[in-house]
């Protein structure tokens, strides 16, 4: 099923999750950034000592990917996956899952993935390098990001 991506809103956020004074239209090509520092407070449950590691904010600031996977890549061949721990701001959602509808910049091939039970561990392999805009849908909640696959 091919879904079109429209932004859920117009800004970037920081590791913290308050709003970036650099709108997400000016940011130049595909791809939200990935931030090193310490994942935002509200996704730490679970976690000891240092937080820090690769992870992408969602536009919302309403989920964060943590990029246990990182560099993400399109066709592994190096044993390793493309795990990434998806943990919501806002852990009040009922019973679901969480939908990622991916769309690669350019052609505009699509992909759907689905994470049971919601928000939590996954392995997201995408079908080709490049960046994928996705819109993730959980019970009750919506955010978008970029994610780029090598």
């Amino acid at each position: 099923m091919a879904t079109t991506l429209v932004a859920a809103c117009t800004g970037t956020t920081d590791h913290a999750g308050a709003p970036s004074a650099q709108p997400r239209a000016a940011r130049s090509g595909c791809g939200s950034p990935i931030d090193g520092g310490p994942l935002p407070e509200w996704a730490r449950d679970g976690f000891s000592g240092d937080t820090s590691m690769p992870h992408v904010m969602g536009d919302g600031a309403a989920i964060v990917a943590a990029l246990f996977g990182d560099p993400l890549t399109a066709n592994r061949t190096d044993g390793k996956a493309n795990k990434i721990l998806w943990v919501a701001k806002d852990g009040s959602a009922g019973p679901g899952d969480l939908v990622i509808d991916a769309t690669l910049d350019g052609p505009g091939e699509t992909a759907r993935r689905t994470v049971p039970g919601g928000p939590g561990p996954s392995i997201v392999d995408l079908p080709r390098a490049g960046c994928w805009r996705l819109r993730l849908t959980w019970p009750g909640h919506a955010d978008t990001m970029d994610l780029t696959y090598g």
